[in-house]
């Protein structure tokens, strides 16, 4: 997923972390630990001006740990 600030998020890895990349150079910006390994996109949202960025954490494939979690990180609110 990319955002209109050219920020790249992924977070379809097998060790369990989210990434946000330049968009421009791949520069690594961010990254997060995980519940679980996230086999999905992430999608990006925004509720009363704060925008947000969600991602499904399920795991079970690659005989990795399997839970039901949803988790969401705010992005800085432009100045």
């Amino acid at each position: 997923m990319v955002t209109a600030g050219g920020l790249l998020f992924i977070a379809a890895t097998s060790d369990a972390t989210i990434r946000a990349f330049n968009k421009r150079n791949g520069q690594l910006l961010w990254e997060a630990n995980l519940p679980a390994c996230s086999f999905a996109n992430p999608a990006v949202y925004t509720v009363n001006g704060q925008q947000f960025v969600v991602i499904a954490c399920g795991g079970g494939k690659l005989q990795k740990t399997s839970v039901d979690s949803y988790v969401a990180f705010a992005l800085p609110k432009n100045k």
